[in-house]
């Protein structure tokens, strides 16, 4: 099977995976906290860590069709939300490449 590389992230304020608790996202990547997901708010990132990326989707969201990625924690394979790979909507181009994590799917540390 191997060994499994978890990354650490650095600072006082980090997101970490709410099952297994290793490192997810930096709150200094946040790009907006005015986001909604499959279960309630929601935060868009411009990197995150120690996650895998499921197989692209076209999905009808609130602001129009985008390809998407559903996001999993690399240790549990808990579902954390999704990343953009494609926005049809000009509008919308700025989310391409970035991250969407579900607050109900994540804890906060050294808030």
């Amino acid at each position: 099977m191997g060994l499994l590389f978890v990354e650490s992230l650095p600072g006082p304020k980090v997101f970490k995976c709410r099952r297994c608790k290793v490192d997810s996202a930096s709150h200094d990547a946040i790009i907006s906290k005015d986001f909604n997901g499959r279960y309630g708010r929601a935060y868009l990132f411009k990197s995150v860590v120690n996650i895998s990326l499921g197989p692209n989707e076209d999905r009808h969201l609130l602001t129009g069709l985008h390809t998407v990625n559903d996001i999993y924690c690399s240790c549990c394979q808990q579902i954390l939300g999704w990343r953009y790979e494609k926005a049809y909507d000009e509008g919308q181009k700025y989310k391409e490449g970035k991250y969407i994590l579900e607050k109900a799917r994540m804890l906060k540390e050294g808030w």
